[in-house]
C-alpha cells in the first residue's frame, strides 16, 4: 500500500491547541469482517491486532481519573474484540455515554446474533456506517451483498427501538463520499436518507453524520495510485474554513490505539503521529492518568485540511453549514 505520510508532514495548517478533554476514542483493534475502500485504518478479516484486557482496564481507570463523559469505540469492527462487552458494561455502570461505531453487517454474523439486544440493553449509541442509501454505491465501497445485510441489521435495530421517537435509543448513520470529493450539505443529505430508507425499507434513524474521506491509509493509497492525490489535497485546501477550527474534534478528544498509545485523533493514529510530549517519543494512556492536557499543542499535518474543508468534518459529522 502506498504511504501518504511523507506528503502530509510538512504543512501550513494553523497551529491549534486543546480545550477541555471530554471524549475518549478507543480503537479496539483492526479485525473486521469487511474491507472497505474508504477505510482509513486498513481494517479487514485477516488483521490480528486487538486491545488486551489489561489495556482496557487502563481505559476504565483513565475514565475514572479524568471524568470522561463519552467513550467512542472504533475498530475494525470494535464488537469483534472479545473484551468489547466487558468494556461497554463497565463504562455504562459509570454513567458514561458509549458510542459504538458499527458497520451493521457484524450484527448478522454467526456468534453475534444477540449483539443488537446487548447494545439496546446497555443503551449504547449506535453510529453505523452506510455510505449511501442506494445498493450500487454501497457495494462499490464495501463489497457485494453488504447493502442488503446492512438493511437487515437496521431493521433489527429499529425493532429493538433504535431510532424510534421516545425510545431513548439513538441510531445515527454515517456517510462517506464514494470518491475524491467533499460530502454534500449534511442537512439536505439527511433528509434524502430519511425519505429513501423510510419509503423503500421502513427504516428510521436519528441523524446522518457526513465525514470527509481522509487522504491516508487505504483511501490515500488509492489517490496516489490513480494520480489524484495532489488534486484532492488542493480541493481540501481550497475549501478551508477558518470558522471550523473551534469545533475540531481533536480539541476535546484523545484517540487510543489497540496498544494503549495516545494520539490527538484517529487519523493521526493511523499516520503514527503521536500526542506531542517533550520527554517521550510515544505516549501511553498510563502516562496520562493524572495529566491535564488542556492548552497543549496538537500534532498537525496537511490531512487536517480534511476536517476544516467546507462544512467541516468530525466523528460527530459536519461542524457547520
Amino acid at each position: 500500500m502506498l504511504d501518504t505520510r511523507p506528503l502530509l508532514e510538512e504543512t501550513d495548517f494553523p497551529r491549534i491547541f486543546r480545550g477541555k478533554l471530554s471524549i475518549l476514542q478507543v480503537n479496539l483493534g483492526y479485525l473486521c469482517n469487511l474491507s472497505c475502500v474508504h477505510c482509513h485504518v486498513n481494517a479487514g478479516p485477516k488483521r490480528t491486532e486487538l486491545m488486551s484486557r489489561e489495556s482496557i482496564d487502563q481505559v476504565l481507570e483513565f475514565i475514572d481519573r479524568q471524568g470522561i463523559k463519552v467513550l467512542d469505540l472504533t475498530g475494525g469492527a470494535p464488537e469483534m474484540n472479545p473484551e468489547f462487552r466487558y468494556l461497554v458494561t463497565e463504562a455504562r455502570k459509570r454513567g458514561v455515554e458509549v458510542i459504538d461505531r458499527c458497520n451493521l453487517t457484524i450484527l448478522n454474523e454467526p456468534g453475534y446474533e444477540d449483539l443488537a439486544q446487548f447494545l439496546a440493553d446497555q443503551k449504547v449509541v449506535v453510529t453505523a456506517s452506510l455510505p449511501c442509501y442506494s445498493e450500487q454505491n454501497v457495494e462499490q465501497q464495501r463489497g457485494k451483498g453488504v447493502f442488503a445485510e446492512s438493511i437487515i441489521a437496521l431493521q433489527k435495530l429499529n425493532e429493538l427501538g433504535f431510532g424510534q421517537p421516545g425510545s431513548g435509543l439513538s441510531l445515527n448513520l454515517v456517510y462517506n463520499p464514494g470518491g475524491p470529493f467533499l460530502p454534500p450539505a449534511q442537512a439536505g443529505l439527511q433528509a434524502d436518507y430519511q425519505r429513501e430508507l423510510k419509503e423503500s425499507h421502513g427504516i428510521v434513524f436519528n441523524e446522518l453524520l457526513t465525514i470527509t474521506n481522509m487522504p491516508i491509509s487505504r483511501f490515500g493509497s488509492m489517490l496516489l495510485s490513480k494520480g489524484q492525490f495532489a488534486d484532492y489535497m488542493q480541493l481540501l485546501k481550497d475549501n478551508f474554513s477558518e470558522q471550523n477550527l473551534a469545533g475540531l474534534m481533536c480539541r476535546s478528544l484523545v484517540s487510543i490505539d489497540w496498544q494503549g498509545r495516545v494520539y490527538d485523533c484517529d487519523f493521526n493514529q493511523m499516520l503514527e503521529m503521536p500526542l506531542i510530549a517533550s520527554d517521550r517519543k510515544e505516549t501511553y494512556l498510563a502516562d496520562l492518568l493524572n495529566e491535564n492536557l488542556e492548552g497543549d499543542e496538537i500534532f498537525i499535518g496537511e490531512h487536517c485540511y480534511g476536517c476544516t474543508a467546507g462544512q467541516g468534518s468530525s466523528c460527530g459529522g459536519a461542524l457547520g453549514d
